[in-house]
């Protein structure tokens, strides 16, 4: 073999040498080429996973939501249905027409259609049978009180029905139905509930007949459903039917005769009773309890 062959072979190898000597390229040319809507190589893969993905904002819950969502939510109509009834000035929040399309508004809002009072939750209706000791309050200042006993009733937002003091005991029904607080509040229609009451010295027969035909006090006439001595217990012990949302009647009653009230123990209202409900313990009302209150 000549020397300028040897030189030759000793040269810079070509692009075009053998598999030997062959350099890999940097040219696209040598480089497969990626078919439009073809399949994305490995590195591809990789780089769209490395890359930074784009984050959505969320709406920051603010507990507020859409009037429209409120009114539906309530069972008066549909979403579509409510925004025509906006706007056409039939719905109210807070004493104010409202007008505007996606107004936002909260859970505890006044809101009115077509003059009733709305409410999106789920209506919840809780009887407890109260101990002594807790106030009848929803303040969260006044110490143990009745909302502490029947936090785990419901998600509802339910306020007691009436009140008995934080010494009286016995039945006190809660509800988020403003239907039915009306049907307790109302003057003329009222719901029974008997009180068993131990007062301080036994009860004379012509105070009893007094209570009885009507007490007039303050210049004004209060009637009682019915009074009664208990079966088996001393006359200082009676039973009292009103048609009252509290019981503050009863002391006025009791203190205009010149008698102390030892205990009061709300025992019944309008058909339910304590029957397998122990002190300190709340339930639910059947659908028919609620039925029967309604209607009764």
């Amino acid at each position: 073999m000549s020397r300028g062959a040897d030189n030759r072979g000793k040269g810079k190898p070509s692009g075009r040498s053998g598999a030997g000597g062959k350099q890999k390229s940097g040219s696209r040319g040598t480089q497969p080429v990626r078919k439009q809507g073809g399949r994305p190589t490995a590195k591809a893969k990789d780089k769209a996973f490395d890359a930074p993905k784009k984050q959505t904002q969320r709406k920051k819950d603010d507990g507020t939501m859409r009037l429209n969502k409120y009114i539906a939510n309530s069972g008066v109509c549909s979403r579509r249905e409510a925004d025509m009834y906006i706007s056409i000035g039939q719905v109210t929040v807070n004493g104010k027409v409202i007008n505007e399309m996606g107004y936002q508004v909260k859970i505890d809002d006044d809101v009115r259609f077509d003059g009733r009072r709305i409410n999106p939750e789920a209506k919840a209706y809780v009887l407890l049978n109260k101990p002594k000791g807790f106030a009848t309050t929803t303040s969260n200042d006044k110490g143990n009180t009745v909302m502490d006993l029947v936090a785990g009733s419901t998600k509802s937002r339910i306020q007691p029905i009436g009140r008995l003091g934080r010494n009286a005991m016995g039945l006190l029904l809660f509800t988020n139905d403003d239907e039915l607080v009306q049907r307790f509040t109302n003057s003329k229609k009222g719901v029974d509930k008997l009180y068993h009451i131990e007062l301080s010295n036994n009860l004379k027969a012509a105070d009893a007949e007094r209570i009885r035909e009507g007490l007039k006090i303050g210049g004004k006439t209060i009637m009682v459903e019915e009074i009664s001595f208990v079966d088996g217990a001393p006359k200082k012990e009676v039973g009292l039917r009103i048609k009252n949302t509290g019981n503050s009647i009863i002391r006025t009653i009791f203190e205009h005769l010149n008698y102390e009230v030892v205990r009061v123990d709300c025992v019944t209202i309008a058909g339910l009773t304590k029957k397998d409900l122990p002190r300190g313990h709340w339930r639910h009302l059947t659908k028919q309890e609620v039925i029967n209150l309604k209607n009764g």
